[in-house]
């Protein structure tokens, strides 16, 4: 069993390693193409991005489940997450810090890209007799290319519940079980007080989930920004530093071609897998919000990639090059980042550990929560409406799994899972491109009254 075991795991994580390449240059090349196809909508839209999340155009008599503000936050709530930790000083560390520039560079192109996939998931989504919404990849897949290309909507959705227990459920449960695990806590306390804080969220659906999404997630980012506030201006006098290093070994060919290829990737990689642009999760959650412009709420999710990489990822890459443990320590992943707040809180690394902690807590926890609705959307989607209640209480049961289990195996399973969900997601995404283009025109060729309550 054991042999058995080893094998799978030697063989999802070359699957996984092969598989990621191709894939990283598919999504960079379709976000260029997006942005191209847009003009650049990412750059000139973004204040009315602002404007829309504040409020100003809701009307609660438009169907759908959440406003904009509680889509976005839920969307968020599965992309700022363990990555934004861990990956950024993974990046940095295997990277160097050049690898920031090109984070930002994913961002930036992952901001086209999650309008056009939340805006064709809007445009396509169902309402049903209860009022509730449905949407993603698998809808505009097989409503908008046609039904003969329903096995690509059906692979779509059956990779999304697959990652939904591994990426979005197992592994989140294992890092909180681990970290409290550093205290003395069982993991199988962890695991039973978890699963029971996860199911009292999502046995509720997508308005419980909004619900709690639009008050944690605010607060877990305000809290680690802040934190990250504190040691940036304690550590001042080497921001510029930091950011000449950034900019320089974004394009440094002192080790070679093979060594910019490798800022360039680990820069790449990890800013697509933070932020999720393309992947087609954040469709599903953008599809309940309550508009009747499917634009607009495409315009409230290309703040995603705003706030989770060019904001929260640029914090955490500066919290650790202005404190210089990439230089002094071996360490990497999140044991870098709550070095780094360590150390930037010198006058009182317990503070440091304790918003580090907070963070995990909090990012792996809204991550759980929010995965938990695209894969009940996706398990309707191939099943039914019955399927989903079953579905929540099997989700509860994997949340309990990951915290006792080892899961390097599940981790790269989950990895395989969401590259290959990608794919057909990003085939929609292409072939749409016409329709998404009119509905872009048509919607800012309006004139955008504020609704008066």
């Amino acid at each position: 069993m054991h042999e058995l075991a080893t094998t799978l795991e030697n063989w999802t994580e070359i699957f996984s390693g092969w598989i990621s390449l191709p894939l990283t240059f598919i999504l960079i090349g379709t976000g260029l193409f997006v942005t191209i196809a847009l003009g650049f909508i990412q750059l000139k839209r973004l204040n009315h991005s602002f404007a829309v999340v504040s409020g100003k155009y809701d009307n609660p008599d438009d169907e759908g489940d959440v406003t904009h503000f509680q889509a976005l936050s839920a969307a968020l709530s599965a992309t700022i997450g363990i990555g934004n930790i861990a990956g950024v000083a993974l990046a940095v560390r295997l990277g160097g810090p050049g690898a920031l520039f090109w984070m930002w560079v994913t961002a930036v192109l992952g901001m086209a890209l999650k309008y056009a996939e939340c805006t064709l998931s809007h445009r396509y989504r169902v309402i049903h007799e209860d009022g509730s919404a449905s949407g993603g990849p698998m809808y505009y897949i097989e409503k908008g290319l046609g039904p003969k290309w329903k096995p690509l909507a059906v692979f779509f959705a059956t990779c999304a519940v697959i990652c939904s227990f591994c990426t979005g459920n197992m592994n989140q449960a294992n890092t909180i079980a681990q970290m409290f695990l550093t205290y003395n806590v069982s993991i199988y306390v962890s695991g039973v007080v978890i699963a029971a804080l996860v199911g009292l969220v999502i046995i509720g659906g997508i308005k419980r989930i909004a619900a709690v999404a639009s008050r944690l997630v605010p607060t877990m980012a305000v809290l680690y920004v802040l934190g990250t506030m504190v040691i940036i201006i304690t550590h001042s006098e080497n921001i510029m530093p930091s950011f000449a290093k950034i900019f320089t070994e974004a394009f440094s060919l002192k080790a070679g071609w093979g060594g910019l290829f490798a800022v360039i990737m680990w820069g790449v990689r990890r800013g697509l897998y933070s932020n999720e642009a393309g992947q087609g999760s954040a469709p599903i959650a953008h599809a309940a919000a309550k508009t009747k412009e499917s634009a607009r709420e495409g315009a409230v999710a290309l703040m995603g990639p705003f706030i989770d990489t060019l904001i929260v990822c640029t914090m955490t890459g500066l919290a650790i090059l202005s404190t210089g443990v990439i230089e002094s320590t071996s360490l990497t992943g999140a044991q870098l980042t709550r070095e780094a707040f360590r150390q930037g809180f010198s006058f009182a690394p317990e503070i440091g550990s304790f918003i580090v902690n907070c963070a995990v807590l909090l990012f792996a926890y809204t991550t759980m929560v929010a995965w938990s609705y695209y894969g009940d959307r996706s398990i309707e989607y191939l099943a039914g409406p019955k399927a989903i209640k079953p579905y929540r209480w099997v989700y509860v049961f994997f949340n309990f799994m990951g915290a006792i289990l080892p899961l390097t195996f599940v981790w790269n399973f989950g990895d395989i899972a969401l590259s290959l969900m990608t794919i057909p997601n990003l085939i929609g995404v292409l072939f749409l491109t016409g329709i998404l283009k009119g509905i872009t025109t048509e919607y800012f060729a309006k004139e955008h009254i504020p609704y008066k309550t």
